[in-house]
């Protein structure tokens, strides 16, 4: 439990409203500035301690219209969906202020009390420690995640259960327990102080202290709003670059071969892809005119439209940027979708927003680190990340931007954006060594494909994927 700074006191509501308020549009108003940041309550707790009672009450005491409040029973943890995807979309932007009565916690106290074989030990702490980790990551990115347990003694929730109203009983079934079976609730009380020691514990016996209390955390949350680091401590070590971005491998593909074994490769590949009972992330990120395109292309030849979906990277729009770096993959990576390829990637941070300075020496530093846990919880939840790099020699990507700007029908795929790059090749190079030298891991390996000659480049990335299947 988090120790209290200072002895709580009541305070006079219309004063704490007007404070609520005022620390409310401050809080809006540091959108897009050095102090900016959002603000998330995980709400959990005993069942009738009060916690929508509080929640209405901040209401009331706040402007309602810049409060959401997104509340959902409790779910079962998916073996094929990581614990954070059903309530990414849900992660307030800066200046936001967002409730969650279902979170989290709430699914994992769900699953360890509702499986026929319950979470052991073990298990249970490395959701707990992968779930800190997650919201680590959102308060390193301008999120402020508050936790609040609304506690309640046994003998006071049997009170409430006996002077509730039948019609309302049918709403108090949290984690479908029977809150008159005392060994439930002990058991809940247990698991529940395995995750509770960095959270704020109310004690909910007096409704008015209760609303008080919950609504002054919320208060001081909202007024702390210090100016971002942005300068990373220590000096940082460039990686080698590795031969094969130096020097790509100019090998030519046998051209009376290459349509026979390119068609024998593509069906393999879609017939892998279509009946592994794993989800797949394909991700490419490479020199412009690499030929990410046309790989791409040659993935899908066999699939149905419907069994993929393709991400095309931009840089981000206004809403993505008021919110985490990694949020808008968060949104494009689906339990439903079977197969999804990324035409660049989450990547961009550590590439040209490095590069361009769009992002500063401590936001792209750390975000080798966000990178790894994002992916390491992809593969715990059964899907495959597959990682291409696409190297190409210098001098053939140039013939290639002349030859695109002399074809009527490549024309598009130049811009001026295009030949300024090339002025930052050595960069490049750097950026990428960097990010293969601290994301290459067991679960997401990184693969170099040298593309100077297209052909092989697009057999060796189909018999790439095969491998990491396991299905070649």
């Amino acid at each position: 439990m988090r120790e209290e700074e200072t002895e709580f006191q009541l305070m006079d509501e219309e004063q704490l409203s007007v404070d609520l308020i005022e620390a409310q549009y401050q809080l809006k108003n540091t959108s897009r500035q050095p102090n900016a940041k959002s603000v998330l309550i995980l709400v959990s707790g005993i069942e009738l301690a009060g916690k929508g009672e509080a929640v209405k009450q901040l209401r009331e005491w706040v402007d309602p219209r810049y409060l959401r409040v997104k509340a959902d029973a409790p779910v079962m943890f998916n073996q094929k969906q990581t614990f954070w995807q059903s309530y990414a979309r849900f992660i307030p932007a800066e200046g936001q202020i967002m409730v969650l009565f279902g979170n989290w916690y709430s699914d994992l106290l769900s699953t360890a009390m509702h499986v026929s074989k319950p979470l052991d030990e073990t298990l249970f702490d490395d959701y707990v420690e992968n779930m800190r980790a997650y919201e680590q990551d959102l308060k390193n990115n301008n999120v402020d995640v508050i936790k609040i347990w609304f506690d309640l003694s046994w003998k006071s929730l049997q009170k409430r259960l006996d002077d509730m109203d039948p019609s309302e009983a049918r709403w108090h079934k949290l984690h479908g327990l029977d809150w008159r079976n005392k060994k439930q609730y002990d058991n809940l009380q247990r698991l529940r102080q395995r995750f509770t020691n960095d959270w704020i514990i109310i004690d909910c016996e007096d409704e008015q202290v209760r609303d008080q209390q919950f609504a002054q955390h919320i208060l001081t949350t909202l007024k702390h709003c210090p100016v971002h680091p942005n300068k990373a401590v220590g000096r940082w070590k460039q990686a080698k670059i590795p031969e094969a971005l130096l020097q790509p491998n100019t090998e030519v593909a046998d051209a009376a071969a290459y349509k026979q074994e390119l068609k024998k490769l593509s069906r393999k590949v879609a017939e892998a892809l279509r009946f592994d009972s794993r989800n797949v992330v394909i991700a490419f990120e490479g020199m412009d005119a690499a030929g990410k395109g046309g790989a791409i292309k040659r993935i899908v030849k066999k699939l149905d439209p419907r069994e993929y979906e393709i991400h095309t990277i931009a840089a981000p729009e206004k809403y993505e940027l008021r919110r985490p770096y990694l949020w808008r993959f968060w949104n494009k990576i689906l339990p439903e979708e079977k197969i999804t390829i990324f035409d660049r990637s989450w990547y961009g941070r550590v590439l040209v927003e490095r590069i361009e300075g769009f992002a500063n020496d401590v936001e792209w530093q750390r975000a080798y680190d966000e990178i790894n846990r994002f992916e390491k919880d992809l593969f715990d939840s059964q899907t495959v990340v597959i990682k291409f790099w696409l190297a190409i020699s210098k001098d053939e990507q140039a013939l290639r931007f002349k030859a695109r700007e002399e074809a009527a029908h490549k024309r598009f795929k130049i811009t001026p954006d295009d030949w300024r790059n090339r002025e930052r090749w050595d960069d490049y190079l750097k950026a990428a060594a960097d990010m293969f030298e601290r994301t290459n891991t067991a679960y997401a390996p990184w693969h170099i494909v040298s593309t100077n000659d297209k052909h092989s480049a697009r057999l060796e990335i189909l018999q790439t994927i095969l491998k990491q299947l396991k299905a070649d």
